[in-house]
């Protein structure tokens, strides 16, 4: 397992694990980010992350990105 900060653009991934505080797991559930969903990255800029997750394109922050296991 490693974070979503790890993962290459354009490369399709498992989400394997959602950590962090109770809020910020219902917050990333609320986006689509939920075990067993397929994440692709489709840009970084600064450490913030563009990435697609049923077939929507979400933008989220470094600090977000690394709570994300895939």
């Amino acid at each position: 397992m490693m974070p979503l900060t790890m993962m290459n653009t354009g490369e399709p991934n498992i989400i394997k694990k959602i950590g962090g505080k109770e809020e910020t797991r219902k917050f990333l559930e609320n986006l689509g980010f939920v075990t067993g969903a397929t994440v692709t990255v489709v840009s970084e800029i600064g450490g913030n992350m563009i990435v697609n997750i049923k077939d929507t394109r979400v933008a989220i922050g470094k600090d977000m990105a690394n709570k994300i296991m895939v």
